[in-house]
């Protein structure tokens, strides 16, 4: 398997993916889900401080940002841990 596709790499790759695909389903939803439900979208609240207003580019980077820190928080803690008290961790 070409190293590209292993461990730290591969799961960077998916996260990277992940993180994407949350953008371009916000985009979507902004997009056509005012013409779908014949009606204006509200504004959404992000982490309830930031308000962001319901355009393509606005609920994207709401997805975005909202699927990038519930992933990468644990992702975050789950390599600290790994490194700091597996006695084989690289």
């Amino acid at each position: 398997m070409p190293a590209r596709l292993e461990g730290p790499s591969l799961v960077v790759g998916m996260y990277a993916f992940i993180v994407s695909f949350a953008g371009v389903a916000g985009a979507l939803i902004g997009t056509f889900a005012p013409d779908l439900l014949g009606t204006e979208l509200d504004p959404v609240a992000l982490f309830g401080v930031l308000e962001i207003q319901p355009t393509p580019v606005g609920l994207a980077v709401y997805g975005m940002v909202t699927i990038a820190l519930l992933l990468g928080v644990p992702l975050a803690l789950v390599v600290y841990v790994s490194n700091r008290f597996d006695d084989d961790a690289v």
